[in-house]
């Protein structure tokens, strides 16, 4: 097996492992595994717009600026092991995080970049995934060029991948996980669920990604011993934000009134559009359901039927002679 297939299958089982644990003991009761949005965050965040960008990333900004410079003077980590040079990209680049993230909560501008990830009312694993394009863009650049400028080892980029992945779904899965001391050090749900509560005193705390010591380090880390709550309002914008993927970005670029927009015929058709193609399927699904449940008494039925004629012949002829 080669190292992607390892780091894909190892992601395969700890996606199902948070998905049990997100029934088993979660965070905030009541979450559907399909809730409000998991079909955009899934579809179009983490399947469409990550493979598009990935080529886009590193096809088209990084390949080039690699093969234009020469980087062979500052290439330091090439004789450095695998696992020194994947722990120095991981807190080299999560300490950037840090303050990107940061001053994404301070600038108006930057601010629009990132305020899809906070839409979300019911936060869980895959609400990592969504992030406007832009800032996918600017972090997945500065995160992946210096690793292949540097001279890493190719081995660095996809177990870098994985533990991204992993850690991202991690802080953001609807677990009721206590990590004790060792909060103080690794992110966890407990600290990161609060960054997606809705509270005044959460926007400008709990900006670290992977570990968590940047925000006690730096005074950001907020943790009281209660829950945001269970209510709606207790998570995400204060604001109402556009449910569709495209729409979300629109409405980074310019304000609009989702409401408003819907008294023209296109857009409402537009709007409608996914709503009504999953009712559809849904409706489909109920049917083959509803055939398969007729067809399987059905079958019983006649099993019942066919068990007596066996057990009772003599019964079964006086019947026919009744007949």
């Amino acid at each position: 097996m080669n190292l992607l297939t390892i780091t894909t299958s190892i992601l395969v089982c700890w996606i199902i492992f948070i998905i049990l644990m997100e029934r088993l003991y979660p965070y905030r009761k009541g979450l559907k595994l399909f809730r409000e949005g998991f079909w955009v965050d899934l579809v179009w965040y983490t399947i469409i717009q990550s493979y598009f960008l990935k080529i886009l990333i590193f096809d088209y900004i990084i390949q080039p600026i690699n093969v234009n410079f020469d980087w062979s003077d500052y290439q330091f980590v090439k004789h450095w092991s695998i696992p020194v040079q994947v722990l120095f990209f991981l807190i080299t680049h999560d300490f950037y995080i840090y303050w990107f993230h940061r001053f994404q909560h301070s600038n108006k501008f930057f601010w629009r970049t990132h305020e899809a990830h906070h839409s979300g009312k019911e936060v869980d694993f895959l609400e990592g995934s969504r992030s406007n394009v832009v800032e996918i863009i600017i972090n997945q650049t500065i995160e992946f060029l210096p690793i292949i400028v540097l001279g890493a080892d190719p081995a660095v980029l996809p177990i870098k991948a994985l533990l991204d992945a992993v850690f991202g779904m991690f802080i953001h899965a609807n677990i009721n996980v206590k990590m004790g001391k060792w909060k103080y050090i690794f992110n966890s749900p407990e600290l990161h669920l609060w960054h997606h509560a809705n509270y005044q005193e959460v926007f400008h705390a709990n900006f670290s990604t992977k570990f968590a010591f940047w925000d006690y380090l730096f005074g950001t880390a907020y943790f009281p011993e209660h829950k945001p709550g269970n209510e709606r309002e207790n998570w995400g914008l204060y604001y109402d934000y556009p449910k569709d993927y495209f729409l979300q970005h629109a409405f980074s670029v310019k304000r609009f009134d989702e409401k408003k927009l819907l008294r023209y015929k296109w857009f409402a058709w537009y709007y409608n559009l996914r709503p009504n193609i999953l009712k559809k399927i849904n409706h489909w699904i109920e049917d083959i359901e509803h055939s398969f449940m007729i067809e399987n008494s059905s079958m019983t039925y006649r099993r019942i039927e066919q068990k007596e004629k066996e057990e009772n012949p003599e019964s079964h002829n006086h019947h026919s002679d009744l007949k």
